[in-house]
């Protein structure tokens, strides 16, 4: 994921990989409960990785319509 967030744009790291993250870690924190923190932090970043990659299609979408 830092990969990818060092190949974006700075405008896309502030409106893609910023707020996916945010809101990855309000789910993990609200429904994430595995008792182990290895499996609760590589389920934030599949998480993460989901909602940067949905945001980034939407986008995308939104650019070729536009």
């Amino acid at each position: 994921m830092l990969s990818q967030i060092f190949a974006l744009p700075e405008r896309d790291v502030w409106v893609v990989a910023g707020p996916s993250l945010v809101i990855s870690l309000v789910i993990a924190e609200m429904f994430y409960k595995f008792h182990s923190f290895i499996l609760e932090a590589v389920a934030m970043l599949a998480t993460w990785w989901i909602l940067a990659t949905i945001t980034r299609l939407i986008l995308s979408l939104r650019k070729d319509t536009a």
